[in-house]
């Protein structure tokens, strides 16, 4: 059995200032919105994070950059957050955009304990400056290093107390990725079933990965809401 919190708080007390933190979550989709909240109260700063995106202004981990909480953010987009913007153009956010999936598969490597790779991925572009470039059957690859982090937090559709986790639809983004390669992986989960009550073969996230668990109800917020064009 994982250990089972009933205080979001608790749950991140670890999470010192200086960490490095994996966050799952597409958007506003799939993100541990009860953790990231959570994370503001404790006030840790000086945080890295490594996520697809860094929010709004106003929810997910916007709120840790409204609260000046990050010091640099690996992301893939950027593009629906001013105070992101305000922050980069003042020199107060550190920011190394990676295409998508190069970082997703700088995650997935984290997690596999696999410390680099080659793509070809950024070759050619300033995402290549600085980086190792090696020419594989006459075509250039870029050198990209694993992503690993001192914790993981991850949203869940379902999990058991075992900590194995079931993600839903789009959630199943990032999130599957971010929960192996953290040092110790907190699943905020929307539904908490006894063990045995979930198919084996539709566990995303092995309950190995898990370390701490908490249910908690979410907003779920829509950035953009298209109901006709």
């Amino acid at each position: 059995m994982k250990q089972l919190y009933t205080s979001f708080e608790d749950a991140v007390s670890e999470i010192k200032d200086g960490s490095t933190l994996l966050v799952g979550g597409f958007g506003l989709c799939g993100i541990p919105e009860n953790l990231i909240k959570a994370l503001r109260e404790t006030g840790v700063k000086n945080l890295t994070i490594i996520s697809n995106n860094c929010g709004v202004d106003d929810w997910g981990l916007g709120l840790l950059l409204e609260n000046k909480q990050i010091d640099k953010i690996y992301a893939s987009y950027v593009g629906e957050n001013k105070e992101f913007e305000r922050q980069v153009l003042a020199g107060e956010l550190e920011v190394e955009l990676v295409p998508q999936g190069t970082l997703a598969e700088r995650i997935r490597a984290g997690g596999a304990g696999i410390p680099a790779f080659y793509t070809p991925a950024g070759v050619g572009t300033k995402i290549a400056e600085g980086k190792e470039v090696r020419t594989f059957n006459g075509k250039d690859y870029l050198l990209e290093e694993a992503f690993t982090a001192d914790f993981s937090l991850v949203r869940a559709y379902k999990g058991d107390h075992h900590g194995n986790l079931i993600y839903r639809k789009t959630a199943q983004n990032f999130n599957p990725l971010v929960a192996t390669a953290g040092k110790v992986t907190i699943a905020e989960v929307e539904e908490l079933v006894k063990p045995g009550s979930l198919n084996p073969e539709h566990i995303h996230t092995p309950s190995i990965y898990v370390n701490r668990l908490i249910v908690g109800e979410q907003e779920k917020r829509i950035e953009r809401k298209t109901v006709a064009q």
